[in-house]
């Protein structure tokens, strides 16, 4: 189902960029949101995630030269080391009943990226709605 999932999303990705030009952060990202949208937590965590990553990466790139390659590779650097450092503090404090746990290593950096191209919003509603779709077609019964 996962494989379906993703599956969709690129597809529905590359439709709304060629149609709508909006990005949906990642061809792959709104598959995994989808797959993980009974588990509120951790779809909320993963956007607040991404969020995160990219005004860090803006704020970044005030100092830093960043553009193209060297910014998506930074990005998901710190995609990775936040998740890292945020999966340990939650196994330290692991008495917090929520899940709250990010949605992979770099998929908040692949959101992150899109949302440093074209704007936090425009991202998010995209990523929701394609997640949203996905969702829909794999309870239906589709596939």
């Amino acid at each position: 189902m996962l494989r379906t999932a993703v599956v969709l999303s690129v597809l529905l990705g590359f439709i709304g960029s060629e149609f709508l030009g909006i990005l949906s952060g990642g061809l792959v990202s709104a598959g995994y949101i989808s797959f993980y949208i009974n588990q509120p937590a951790r779809v909320a965590s993963t956007l607040l995630m991404a969020v995160a990553i990219c005004l860090i990466v803006r704020a970044l790139g005030h100092v830093i030269i960043l553009f193209g390659r060297r910014r998506f590779i930074l990005t998901m650097l710190v995609s990775i080391l936040l998740t890292q450092i945020l999966e340990s503090i939650l196994i330290v404090t692991s008495s917090v009943d929520i899940d709250m746990r990010i949605i992979g290593y770099i998929i908040p950096g692949l959101i992150a990226n899109d949302m440093e191209k074209q704007g936090i919003f425009k991202t998010l509603i995209m990523i929701c709605a394609c997640a949203a779709v996905i969702w829909l077609v794999l309870n239906i019964g589709i596939f």
